[in-house]
């Protein structure tokens, strides 16, 4: 064909903290089919649990935009380097130094971050999340914006918000309820409480759970939760639930002892996106953008609204939050909330004083 076809990106992309690869397209024997592709999309920042910085954020909506208008490509796999997280949020030590106490920078940032998950909602191809490790916080926000999941089931999910400043309002409260149902969803999102990769599909969050954790060179099921049961004796539903005591202490040894093999997940993305491959690409294009719009009636509505409340939250919780986890050891990441009730009761005003008398670091200090 000697047309000259026209290039409808933006721009021409440079990626620098994530990346982006063409793959063939494999049939469902596994063969590579000439020509055409699907395009993985991965966050790069393994060392900080893949969270995303403002640059990365502008990479994945520009990699969004490529891959919908690559005509070779047939699936976007969106999901990231490593076997520990796919994506914990925005990048808090960046949020804490930078974003912190700066509203107007915030709303412009954010600004970015709606547009990344509308990339992703809007995306011409559908879109698997390859969820190969933690997906909490903002990570479940990009996670959920995709239209299938298939996890490691050493993966967590969950949010964050309410415990570390912020409120889970770029897409989480418009997302979860369309998924677990609004009871279910009021519970995680307000005591950001994570649960298992068998719980999330348990839950409808996900497409496929897939073991990899290895033991004598065989794949063995996450140690560290209940799966072999659906009820105990009360009627309660533990499937999928974290093991407690000694039989927790006991997983964490054999997880220890093991070694991550992600090849079963590779296996499980690669039939997905297969099984797509062997459909009309715009019948299938017109049912997923049919079945998005249960998430984008609540997005579009919500998003400016909540950018903007986001951004002006970074003149108090949030700004306490994200440098009390950014400043805070491991194990005292958080403010003194009863404290902070305490306070607010007393009616303090939010100022730096009272900051520094909930943060992490002075409490330690009045400990010695």
């Amino acid at each position: 064909m000697d047309k000259l076809l026209k290039n409808h990106n933006l721009v021409d992309s440079r990626f620098k903290e994530i990346i982006f690869e063409k793959r063939p397209c494999l049939d469902h024997d596994g063969n590579p089919v000439k020509d055409l592709f699907n395009a993985w999309i991965w966050l790069n920042n393994p060392k900080q649990y893949n969270s995303y910085t403002t640059q990365a954020v502008k990479e994945i909506i520009l990699a969004f935009g490529e891959a919908s208008n690559d005509r070779s490509v047939v699936t976007v796999v969106f999901t990231a380097v490593g076997d520990k997280a796919f994506c914990t949020g925005g990048n808090t030590k960046e949020y804490a130094e930078y974003y912190a106490g700066n509203p107007q920078e915030y709303s412009q940032y954010m600004r970015l971050f709606n547009d990344m998950v509308s990339a992703i909602l809007k995306c011409e191809k559908p879109v698997i999340c390859r969820v190969n490790g933690m997906r909490i916080g903002g990570g479940q926000e990009i996670g959920m914006a995709c239209d299938f999941s298939i996890a490691s089931d050493m993966a967590r999910f969950g949010q964050a918000g309410p415990k570390h400043g912020s409120a889970p309002i770029g897409g989480a409260t418009d997302f979860l309820p369309v998924f677990m149902g609004v009871e279910r969803a009021m519970g995680s999102l307000t005591l950001c409480e994570p649960y298992s990769a068998h719980q999330a599909y348990y839950y409808g969050i996900i497409t496929e759970v897939v073991p990899v954790l290895k033991m004598n060179q065989k794949f063995i099921p996450n140690p560290m939760v209940i799966i072999d049961k659906i009820v105990d004796e009360s009627g309660k539903i533990i499937f999928g639930t974290p093991k407690s005591g000694e039989a927790m202490k006991k997983a964490k040894e054999m997880v220890a002892s093991g070694e991550i093999d992600l090849s079963l997940l590779d296996e499980a993305v690669n039939k997905l996106a297969a099984k797509l491959l062997h459909t009309f690409p715009n019948c299938t294009n017109k049912t997923i953008s049919e079945v998005r719009k249960f998430k984008l009636q609540h997005w579009d509505k919500n998003k400016e609204g909540s950018r903007e409340w986001l951004a002006l939250n970074m003149m108090s919780e949030a700004k306490s939050g994200f440098q009390a986890f950014n400043e805070g050891t491991k194990d005292n990441r958080e403010v003194d909330f009863i404290r902070l009730r305490q306070l607010l009761a007393e009616g303090h005003p939010w100022n730096d004083e009272l900051q520094k008398k909930i943060s992490p670091q002075f409490n330690t200090e009045n400990a010695k």
